[in-house]
């Protein structure tokens, strides 16, 4: 058998009719990978409409509310596959209030796909959105100019919008290398699937093609093993009298049997004896697997806890700086009470200062602010009333992310990413963007 094709994951982020939901649709309709009777019910409902032919956004426009107003508002996951690589896109919305679906789509994603309508070119919601990759560590981009066949000087638009958002990503710390820009009509599907003679000034490779042969990097900051603990099963039972393991699935780094591990954020250390699954036993497991590890010792371990590797465990802390995209409409302010979900531990946390404020229009810094509103980014103090084992956010993506919740309703307030992310933008030698 010919080996498996890789997984990449993608998102999608763009402005409100900037014709994402068709792209998505014409990405699943190319790769065939929606059903016939999809493909019927959504030409019948077209025709309906009025309208010549299928209109493809009405295969991902799942919510009524979607589909009566034409906009996308919750994030929702495509499958797809091509022979040489397959595919968990995360489509997300392009409302401003929607920003936080936006945050959550993007936040494991290895490719994000960007989409500006050829006529209006980079927006607010474009540098925004931009911004945000950039802080969440996003690896590559890709600049989809969408609409470009409505525009009359197709050259002259791309190669504009190009320079443009080239700049700005330059500025949010990507290199040339990591961004790509395609001209595409998601409508007609030129340059989605094969390449287009209708833009024969474009000589780059067609959307599906570049995101078939884009470097798969599943997280450029190797880190040693970071395993949450979920759950200790005890049964207690004839059958297994003493038997003893920690479920939860691997955030990060490997594990095998016979590896030292250190248990924080108590620092007690032991050995890995035992990997189990719900298959059976294993000797080495990695990221994104479930399993139950069994020790050496019987040690204290609880719920929240985190298993790591001894070589470059993280540091338990009280006290720590973070960048925080606020997601509720009432504004975060200095001493508010919170809880901060950290891995599998929910601890409680009060914010200290409100250090600077992010502007991602202008790509610059605002001291001391009164607030955090909805939608904005800043670098905040944070304590929490039980240590956590958090590595810096540029270290390790899902080990050093973390939430702030509601005590009283239990609703997500924040998306945190531990330390200084705002450092990495380059922000104190960068000219405004107006």
């Amino acid at each position: 058998m010919s080996h498996a094709p890789d997984l990449l994951r993608i998102a999608t982020a763009g402005s409100v009719d900037d014709g994402k939901s068709t792209l998505v649709g014409r990405l699943l309709y190319d790769t065939k990978s929606v059903l016939a009777d999809q493909i019927d019910a959504v030409t019948k409902a077209s025709v309906d409409r009025g309208l010549e032919g299928p209109d493809l956004s009405l295969l991902v426009d799942g919510l009524r509310a979607e589909r009566e107003q034409g906009i996308t508002i919750d994030v929702a996951y495509r499958y797809f596959a091509t022979p040489a690589r397959s595919f968990v896109l995360a489509d997300t919305p392009g409302h401003v209030q929607y920003t936080r679906n936006t945050v959550s789509g993007a936040s494991t994603a290895q490719l994000v796909i960007l989409l500006v309508d050829a006529r209006n070119g980079v927006v607010a919601q474009t540098r925004r959105h931009t911004a945000v990759m950039a802080l969440l560590g996003v690896p590559q981009l890709v600049l989809a100019v969408n609409k470009i066949d409505l525009v009359d000087d197709q050259e002259a638009a791309f190669a504009q919008i190009s320079a443009e958002f080239t700049e700005l990503t330059r500025s949010l710390g990507w290199s040339p290398e990591q961004v790509t820009a395609i001209p595409v009509s998601a409508l007609h599907g030129d340059n989605v699937a094969t390449r287009s003679e209708n833009t024969p000034y474009y000589h780059g490779p067609a959307l599906i093609e570049h995101l078939e042969t884009v470097p798969n990097v599943p997280d450029p900051r190797p880190v040693g093993l970071r395993f949450p603990v979920q759950y200790v099963i005890r049964p207690r039972t004839p059958e297994y009298p003493d038997y003893r393991g920690y479920a939860g699935q691997i955030a990060a780094g490997r594990v095998s049997v016979g590896d030292e591990v250190v248990i924080l954020p108590s620092g007690v250390r032991s050995t890995v004896r035992q990997i189990d699954t719900a298959d059976g036993e294993l000797t080495t497991a990695h990221t994104g697997r479930s399993v139950t590890l069994l020790l050496d010792d019987d040690v204290d371990v609880s719920r929240g806890d985190l298993i790591a590797a001894v070589a470059d465990a993280p540091e338990p802390a009280q006290q720590f700086t973070a960048t925080v995209c606020w997601l509720a409409e009432k504004p975060l302010r200095p001493g508010a009470r919170l809880l901060l979900k950290h891995g599998t531990r929910t601890t409680q946390a009060i914010v200290g200062g409100l250090e600077v404020l992010f502007d991602e229009q202008t790509l610059t810094q605002i001291d001391g602010p009164d607030t955090v509103e909805l939608n904005q980014i800043g670098r905040i103090a944070i304590q929490t009333a039980e240590p956590i084992a958090p590595d810096d956010y540029q270290v390790n993506r899902e080990s050093g992310s973390f939430l702030l919740i509601d005590p009283q309703g239990g609703n997500t307030l924040g998306a945190g990413l531990v330390g200084d992310a705002l450092a990495n933008l380059h922000l104190s030698d960068t000219p405004e963007l107006v």
